[in-house]
């Protein structure tokens, strides 16, 4: 065997044995104990490949592929991007892709669809959270590499350009085609803000981006110059982003000196405390927040914070559960290793992240779709709470850690009007294409009214409409069951209205006409009228 080594062949082994060092240390090694970078199996099976192997090695093809499968078995959210992708990865730290309006995580070779942002590009198309890509523009994502820089480069384009996505989707045994119009609609980080009532500002955020802070208190003083004397903050469908962000907002409504989110890593010098520094604008106004299952990392510190500190309603159901606190580390290529250095934790010192199995990512993958089993998104007391990690909010409520934030009014997820007609419609796209149908057809018009309250008052009467959607979807080979229709009927309408909406008025207009028949919305309405969001929250 040849002793002197070629340089592609000394940079492989330098680069897998680190990463494999890290790997081991993290996993089997005392914390105090260094890995060993010069790993002789990983240097022998270099030597044996470049000197035996049958056919050539790229060498960067070879370093390429070796990285992602090391850093599966760390935990869901470590990634690495190649230098393409290094760009957009700064830009974007939870993995959004502002193009398409959806956060994508891959775990066992399969794209997944994590969050949808709220009356995105997405959201529109019909894509749901927890859909699985398995074509993008026909070519099977089961042929392409599937690493987070791959995916960004396929789904990212021009502003107005067009793809269509074949997803899986669970409990559906078609795939199913989606027709996805790029839109970097998440430059604006607040979908919108309007009065619920005289009294009410409604603010929904759906991305932690750098302009978010600016956006969000310019929303909350033009609803209070309005007469809002309290809020409501959507945050629901929110994956996150940047912490310091969620941290600036939590601190408009607390006094000096308390607690927001702790950092603390497994080395001292990533732990941290951020604390309000007293200078908030809306510290005496009540608040509520809406959360869900899709609501994650930065939309759990803002929830958390207000919570422990007893300063905010925590309206919806259980959040996402991710509490890891990841840095990026350019590599020499300019390629990007994103790794959880820390974890989050609340004012009561609850951990948000949930639990993960060590190389069992499809545990991880899997747990929303085990909530939907086990019952915990429609009712309450079916909620998975480790009663062993017990905490104390500031005035004394108990609260739990284990993962995610449990709110304080439980909503259960709305099922009404879901019937298989509109399952069925829904997965075949078919609301949002009769409402793009409709628009085109009627742009002159409809282009021409002040506002939607204008436009609910001209619409069609609502038997036109239902006649009219049931057979565009019967032309589209969905078969009219009227008995299905009719208690679809109040679904269909307001997803078709709210479509129309958005296309005309933007996504404020697509959230006034959601809003009004939203449970988790109304039942937060009520809390606040019944001033259960007052300073200090005791229930």
């Amino acid at each position: 065997m040849k002793r002197n080594l070629p340089i592609w062949l000394t940079i492989v082994i330098a680069l897998i044995a680190f990463a494999a060092g890290l790997f081991v240390d993290h996993h089997f090694l005392n914390p105090a104990t260094k890995p060993d970078r010069r790993n002789p199996k990983v240097k022998a099976i270099l030597e044996l490949i470049a000197e035996e192997y049958v056919d050539p090695v790229n060498p960067g093809d070879l370093i390429e592929k070796s990285i992602p499968l090391i850093l599966r078995g760390l935990d869901p959210h470590t990634s690495y991007f190649d230098a393409q992708s290094s760009k957009i990865t700064r830009d974007h730290p939870d993995g959004v892709i502002p193009d398409i309006g959806a956060v994508l995580i891959i775990f066992n070779d399969t794209i997944h669809v994590e969050c949808i942002v709220p009356a995105g590009p997405s959201d529109i198309a019909g894509i749901l959270p927890g859909d699985c890509i398995v074509k993008i523009d026909g070519q099977p994502t089961a042929n392409i590499k599937k690493t987070p820089s791959e995916v960004f480069k396929l789904l990212s384009g021009p502003d107005g350009s067009k793809l269509t996505l074949s997803v899986q989707r669970h409990g559906y045994p078609k795939i199913l085609d989606f027709t996805v119009t790029r839109d970097r609609l998440v430059k604006k980080t607040i979908d919108s803000f309007y009065m619920l009532d005289k009294n009410t500002g409604y603010v929904k955020v759906n991305q932690f981006e750098r302009n978010t802070y600016k956006e969000f208190v310019e929303a909350l003083t033009k609803l209070q110059a309005q007469g809002a004397k309290r809020f409501m903050i959507d945050l629901r469908g929110n994956g996150g982003g940047y912490m310091e962000i969620a941290v600036l907002m939590a601190n408009e409504f607390l006094p000096s000196g308390q607690a927001i989110v702790t950092v603390r890593g497994r080395h001292k010098k990533y732990d941290q405390t951020y604390k309000s520094d007293g200078k908030g604008a809306f510290q005496n106004t009540e608040v509520a927040v809406l959360i869900d299952e899709y609501s994650a990392s930065a939309s759990e510190i803002f929830a958390g914070a207000l919570q422990d500190n007893d300063r905010a309603l925590i309206v919806g159901r259980r959040s996402f559960g991710k509490g890891l606190v990841q840095n990026d580390f350019s590599l020499p290529d300019s390629s990007i290793l994103r790794l959880a250095i820390a974890r989050y934790y609340t004012p009561s010192g609850r951990c948000i992240q949930k639990n993960y199995k060590f190389h069992e990512t499809s545990y991880y993958d899997n747990e929303l779709l085990e909530r939907l089993k086990h019952g915990e998104l429609f009712n309450r007391d079916s909620i998975r709470i480790d009663k062993s990690q017990v905490f104390t909010t500031q005035h004394g409520r108990t609260v739990y850690g284990g993962g995610g934030i449990v709110p304080d009014c439980f909503v259960a997820r709305d099922t009404a009007g879901i019937t298989n007609y509109y399952i069925d419609v829904e997965n075949a796209g078919l609301l949002q294409r009769f409402a793009f149908t409709y628009c085109e057809k009627n742009r002159a018009t409809l282009e021409q009214m002040s506002d939607y309250k204008q436009f609910l008052r001209t619409t069609p009467i609502d038997n036109d409409i239902i006649k009219e959607f049931a057979d565009y979807a019967a032309d589209n080979g969905i078969v009219p069951r009227w008995y299905y229709i009719n208690r679809s009927r109040d679904l269909i309408l307001t997803k078709i209205k709210a479509i129309i909406a958005h296309d005309i008025f933007g996504p404020e207009g697509y959230s006034l006409i959601v809003n009004r028949n939203d449970s988790t919305v109304q039942t937060a309405l009520k809390a606040l009228n019944r001033h259960k969001a007052a300073f200090p929250i005791t229930e």
